[in-house]
């Protein structure tokens, strides 16, 4: 992780800048070890310092954690920014990672294939309606249990374009995914009446 440190209006010391590197690689990493970088901002604000964090988690999505403090001593002040932070990836990883999942809830197993580009191109079909001969690779893979949060972000953490996945909520296959204009679809089918 990069921790860049910068003062906007005055000169960080070199006793500040060893306290900020280090609280900051213990603090983030403790709950994240995938924050790509960490920048510290350290400014006067009159007879006040201001300590302004930004990081960047290292998800497709782009997401970051920022917090800002201000008060009179400017190691309390970046302690308190960075208290902020990780308050905010103690409640991201909590989010990912579900304790109360039941011990029962098995993934289902399923086979992934991934087939050339241009189907289309090709008329033989083998016997299951797929082109014939354009398998790249298969192989055996789990269909999770979770809810839509869980999956977006597993899809987000993961940096997949979709996920599939069983709704903890009803049991059914679902599907997320990140749409061209970026915003995120879920898929829910209707269960058919008989």
């Amino acid at each position: 992780m990069q921790v860049s440190i910068s003062g906007k209006g005055m000169d960080v010391g070199e006793s500040l800048r060893a306290h900020i590197e280090h609280a900051a690689a213990v603090g983030v990493t403790k709950y994240l070890d995938r924050v790509n970088s960490v920048a510290v901002v350290v400014s006067r604000e009159s007879h006040r310092f201001r300590v302004d964090l930004h990081g960047n988690l290292g998800t497709h999505a782009g997401m970051v954690v920022r917090a800002h403090a201000v008060g009179d001593d400017v190691y309390a002040t970046f302690d308190s920014a960075l208290e902020k932070v990780e308050k905010q990836l103690r409640r991201y990883k909590r989010r990912i990672t579900n304790h109360h999942k039941k011990e029962d809830a098995a993934p289902s197993r399923a086979r992934k294939t991934v087939l050339q580009a241009d189907v289309a191109e090709h008329e033989e079909t083998a016997a299951n309606g797929l082109a014939a001969g354009l398998v790249i690779a298969e192989k055996a893979t789990d269909i999770e249990i979770l809810s839509v949060s869980e999956a977006v972000m597993r899809m987000d953490l993961q940096d997949l374009p979709a996920l599939m996945f069983r709704n903890a909520g009803h049991g059914g296959l679902n599907v997320v995914y990140r749409r061209a204009d970026g915003n995120i679809s879920w898929v829910d089918p209707e269960e058919k009446v008989a």
